[in-house]
């Protein structure tokens, strides 16, 4: 018993496993974390043998959790959570300040669950505050430094600079069962003005001249969702947020090929020196984490 209590609370095994199952990768993580992708591989197999229980099934496409994977890689984040916290707090690394943070809503649930949690357990003492807008609305407010840094694609209004993060991947997703495709006027569920996927749905559509009507219209991500789910609408999403009750749509429904657009990561015009470094250090986490290969676990977007 004390030998399988002393594996499962060894923490850079629990980082190791955590970042290949977040990443989907072995080669991904082991990148992450400064390994070869050997050490990382044998890093997991101590873990399970240590659990007695298999935690990741290996495949052609990397790696993902088993069902008591996933329950352990919840209960992980946790422990790493409290444990870098309190590092943070007793060794007086941590860093000071407010730092507001804007990102569209399509991708907040995936940096929820992922980049700020750890971000805030690492730097307990910043005063981190999330804003979910359209990439239109999240320009704005950075042009009149009310946000401090952003993700925001480059859709329908470019923002001048920014680093690019990762390619974005919009398709038509349609009901599963429901043949919208085919009717005159194309039925909709469409965010309001300044959406990116807006954008690319009606260009498309009017270079094409195909006729469209917005059915249903809001500013989350999840009516718009239900929507197609429901078979009101079709709209425009990003791959990875089809889910089994819909079904990507093509050239063979008669609809045009779409434009990609990419997420950039924006910095206010104007920092105060006191939340520079904060700032600075959730940069360099997106940057780490999401570089290339957007949010999605294990999705590479190119």
């Amino acid at each position: 018993m004390s030998e399988v209590g002393a594996a499962a609370l060894d923490l850079e095994l629990l980082r190791s496993f955590q970042a290949a199952a977040q990443l989907g990768s072995l080669a991904a993580a082991a990148e992450q974390r400064h390994r070869t992708v050997s050490a990382i591989s044998m890093q997991i197999k101590r873990l399970e043998a240590a659990l007695n229980a298999r935690l990741l099934e290996r495949g052609p496409r990397g790696v993902i959790p088993t069902a008591t994977g996933e329950a352990l890689l919840q209960e992980a984040r946790e422990l790493l959570r409290m444990h870098d916290g309190i590092v943070a707090r007793y060794a007086g690394q941590g860093l000071r300040g407010r730092l507001r943070f804007g990102l569209p809503e399509d991708y907040a649930r995936a940096l929820l669950g992922d980049v700020l949690p750890e971000f805030t357990s690492r730097h307990p003492d910043v005063l981190l505050e999330a804003v979910t807008a359209t990439s239109g609305e999240l320009g704005r407010q950075l042009g009149r430094s009310r946000l401090h840094l952003a993700v925001v694609l480059d859709r329908p209004v470019p923002l001048p600079g920014g680093e690019t993060l990762w390619r974005t991947s919009p398709v038509w997703a349609g009901p599963r069962a429901a043949g919208l495709a085919d009717r005159e006027s194309l039925p909709l569920a469409l965010h309001e003005v300044d959406c990116p996927y807006r954008a690319l749905a009606t260009e498309a559509l009017e270079r094409l001249g195909r006729s469209w009507h917005a059915v249903f219209t809001s500013t989350s991500i999840h009516a718009v969702e239900r929507a197609v789910e429901m078979g009101l609408a079709i709209s425009v999403l990003d791959r990875e947020r089809l889910t089994p009750a819909m079904r990507e749509l093509g050239s063979a429904e008669g609809l045009p090929a779409l434009d990609r657009c990419e997420a950039r990561l924006h910095f206010a015009r104007h920092i105060e020196a006191e939340s520079r470094p904060a700032v600075e250090a959730l940069a360099a986490m997106l940057r780490e984490r999401l570089q290339e290969r957007g949010p999605w676990r294990g999705g590479v977007t190119v």
